[in-house]
């Protein structure tokens, strides 16, 4: 079978010209996979990534530094500096545009809390609880919530539609969402968007400008430790927002708000920010900065090659996901590939696997042997 690397063939340029960007991804995705420990085997990147060494080596320092009592506070306003600017090169927006936080759903929570009263909410049927949940939570003002299969999402969008909100890549299945589509149709009807890039961010390039608003958490395919999120958001949907988490770590001058009564919040997205766990955010800064420093078409080209060898041995239909699920109430086939020495997941009576930067054809061949 092709190897993963090879099977992305950008048209319009010469086949030696190719085959050199062809050849150059491959080593340098080979590059990024010594940067992991371990790996062989491991098929949950969609529920927990693995660190770098220069993620672990990071967090070890800062751990024998705080052991020590040598920890400046102060210092750790670099980590979040970086990991900020990392991420938003990532997606292509502006640094300012780029608010931290600790976990999506505070960040969303925000979002649901700023919705003006009795207004309409429109999430995909069976999305991550995260992205619908602050939502729910709102009904006593009249919020309202519908919910459409991922599919139908932009044909359910209507004039009364107030936001759009919903994940790029499905946690249940991995389907990936139509986003042109959406925030086209979106548009049309006057709605904001807001899209969950979770599941996608790290393997699936995203350009976080076509939307009002974007919510990510970076434990998973961004391998970073979990407790760093990050919230992007327009100039114009940001005047929308009201800062109801706001603290020190929000103001225009962090160390120079620790205490009140006068507040003066950042003037960019920064009034956003939930302080941060700092520990977190050294392993964060150094996950985003070697994941920034990937060919993130390279990545995804790998990453999907995986997936759709696997759905041919399956038997079932490819659609170029680094995740693949298949139906699995019983849970027999989560088992059968545990016992196999694999680590998959199961969501909604399905069984996962989740291909990235470390997985090899030789996962693929062993999910096959495990499940037949």
């Amino acid at each position: 079978m092709d190897d993963p690397a090879r099977t992305q063939h950008p048209t319009g340029t010469p086949h030696a010209t190719r085959t050199a960007r062809i050849d150059e991804a491959r080593a340098h995705l080979a590059e990024a996979r010594e940067q992991f420990g371990a790996g062989a085997g491991y098929l949950a990147a969609c529920t927990l990534g693995i660190p770098t060494r220069g993620t672990r080596a990071a967090m070890n320092d800062d751990l024998d530094t705080w052991a020590l009592g040598r920890v400046d506070a102060r210092a750790y306003d670099e980590s979040v500096r970086s990991a900020r600017e990392s991420f938003a090169r990532l997606v292509g927006v502006p640094a300012s545009r780029v608010s931290v936080g600790s976990q999506a759903s505070v960040s969303i929570g925000m979002i649901a809390a700023s919705l003006p009263d009795r207004a309409e909410v429109l999430c995909v049927d069976g999305d991550f609880s995260s992205a619908v949940f602050p939502f729910l939570a709102q009904a006593g003002r009249g919020v309202t919530v519908r919910h459409a299969p991922l599919a139908q999402l932009a044909d359910a969008i209507r004039p009364t539609t107030t936001l759009v909100s919903f994940s790029a890549v499905q946690s249940a299945t991995g389907e990936i969402a139509s986003l042109e589509r959406i925030v086209a149709a979106a548009r049309a009807h006057g709605a904001a968007t807001l899209c969950d890039t979770t599941q996608a961010t790290g393997w699936l390039p995203i350009d976080a400008s076509l939307f009002d608003t974007t919510v990510c958490h970076s434990y998973k395919w961004l391998c970073a430790p979990r407790g760093a999120s990050f919230l992007t958001v327009s100039e114009e949907f940001a005047e929308r927002l009201v800062p109801v988490h706001a603290g020190w770590y929000a103001g225009e001058e962090v160390w120079g708000s620790c205490y009140g009564p006068v507040m003066q919040l950042a003037s960019d997205a920064r009034r956003f920010d939930v302080s941060p766990a700092w520990p977190v955010w050294v392993g964060a800064a150094a996950a985003l900065r070697f994941f920034a420093g990937l060919d993130g078409e390279a990545v995804r080209a790998h990453n999907s090659a995986l997936g759709n060898a696997l759905c041919a041995g399956l038997g079932i239909e490819a659609r170029d996901q680094a995740i693949v699920t298949w139906p699995d109430a019983a849970g027999e086939g989560l088992r059968r590939l545990a016992a196999a020495g694999l680590t998959a997941s199961g969501r909604a009576g399905r069984a996962r696997v989740a291909f990235h930067l470390w997985n090899t054809m030789d996962d693929v061949e062993r999910v096959l042997e495990a499940v037949a």
